[in-house]
């Protein structure tokens, strides 16, 4: 496995300059992206920068502006950080707000002459951005978490949640757990963690024997709860919603923590204190990558910006990692080596050790948590390689 350094270094060090250039992304939503052919393509910026022969120039498409835009600031931030304490001279990565159209974003970004695009952050900026950056043969790793979008030059690096389920279900499976039941939301979210959920029971050799759907509200999860436990016939139970709403079904299969039942969290828990103070949820699983780095990255990012991150500005982090490991073997002008992000040992980040897919979509190393009585638990850690 290759590893990316995390040295902490000094914040005021020599390095490449971040250049935060104008652009945009927008909000994701259902609509298709615009159709190919429709803008021009645009001469260099005004602002255009000058000619490199000893960095390589990568764009960071993210929000910088509008309803996302905070979140898309710290994950800029999180990518000047990996610069610094990499004490990086051979990238010079420029970020374009794509806040009022991601289209145009990408269109500045192939003039300006860069060679890899880190972005979007969301998943219907996807087929715009694709639009402007396949004909000019430049490769993307996206921070969405939708695998729906990815491809043979677009990869895909968000969280993935049925990874999170299938980690979950695995360690159930290994400890006895045998039938399987689910509170599913309608919508997108709760049809991909019903396949996931769906996907590996079956791959382990389990049964899930019922499935209750509910539209996401306070009413609706408890009635949801009542009658999957009017129907039984189950031993875990995965509740695929955030904690505040999985806690009222809790109360309603597991009421003040008693029952037989083992409950089922998704990754939308971690972070979540308020899992603790809930006595129906003691007991209950999920998974999620390890949290080791992240308490020294966030103390630092605060250091720094004078404010918390968000938990997904390690994307940003990581995927500058990423970009400076592959770059030891890439030739300043050349194209982006694509082949090099499917190294099958992976890489290892803030976020532990991910690799690509040959879909394009990232699989990450997970570790299982436990709920307890003011307290959240590792009761299997994360593996430290692919290999274990």
């Amino acid at each position: 496995m290759k590893r990316m350094k995390l040295d902490r270094r000094a914040l005021i060090v020599t390095v490449a300059t971040v250049v935060l250039a104008g652009c945009q992304i927008v909000p994701k939503t259902t609509r298709p992206g615009p159709s190919p052919g429709t803008t021009p393509t645009p001469m260099p910026s005004e602002t255009a920068l000058p000619s490199d022969d000893t960095r390589h120039r990568i764009a960071l498409l993210v929000p910088m502006s509008g309803d996302n835009g905070a979140v898309g600031t710290a994950i800029a931030n999180a990518a000047t950080m990996a610069l610094l304490d990499t004490n990086a001279s051979n990238l010079r990565i420029t970020t374009y707000d794509t806040a009022t159209g991601a289209r145009n974003a990408a269109a500045r970004a192939i003039a300006d002459g860069n060679k890899l695009i880190l972005g979007p952050l969301l998943a219907d900026n996807v087929p715009a951005i694709v639009a402007e950056a396949r004909p000019a043969k430049v490769p993307m790793i996206s921070f969405s978490n939708d695998v729906s979008v990815a491809s043979a030059d677009t990869f895909v690096m968000g969280h993935i949640p049925g990874q999170s389920i299938t980690r979950s279900v695995n360690y159930a499976r290994q400890n006895g757990r045998s039938n399987f039941a689910a509170i599913i939301p309608d919508g997108e979210y709760g049809q991909r963690a019903e396949q996931a959920l769906n996907s590996a029971v079956q791959a382990n050799g389990g049964k899930v024997v019922t499935t209750e759907r509910y539209n996401r509200g306070n009413t609706s999860i408890v009635s949801a709860a009542q009658r999957l436990k009017a129907r039984g016939g189950y031993d875990t139970v995965l509740i695929a919603d955030g904690s505040r709403l999985a806690a009222l079904a809790a109360g309603e299969l597991k009421p003040g923590g008693r029952g037989e039942a083992l409950l089922l969290g998704t990754e939308l828990w971690s972070g979540e204190a308020g899992l603790t103070r809930t006595s129906a949820m003691r007991g209950s699983l999920f998974s999620a990558v390890s949290d080791a780095r992240f308490k020294r990255f966030a103390d630092s990012y605060s250091t720094r910006f004078g404010a918390q991150p968000y938990r997904i500005a390690t994307l940003g982090y990581d995927s500058v990692l990423l970009t400076l490991n592959i770059a030891k073997d890439w030739r300043v002008g050349r194209s982006f080596p694509v082949a090099a992000l499917r190294d099958s040992g992976g890489f290892i980040g803030l976020d532990g050790p991910f690799r690509f897919q040959r879909s394009g979509v990232i699989e990450r190393s997970m570790e299982v948590r436990e709920v307890r009585d003011g307290d959240i638990v590792v009761v299997s850690p994360a593996p430290a390689t692919f290999g274990d």
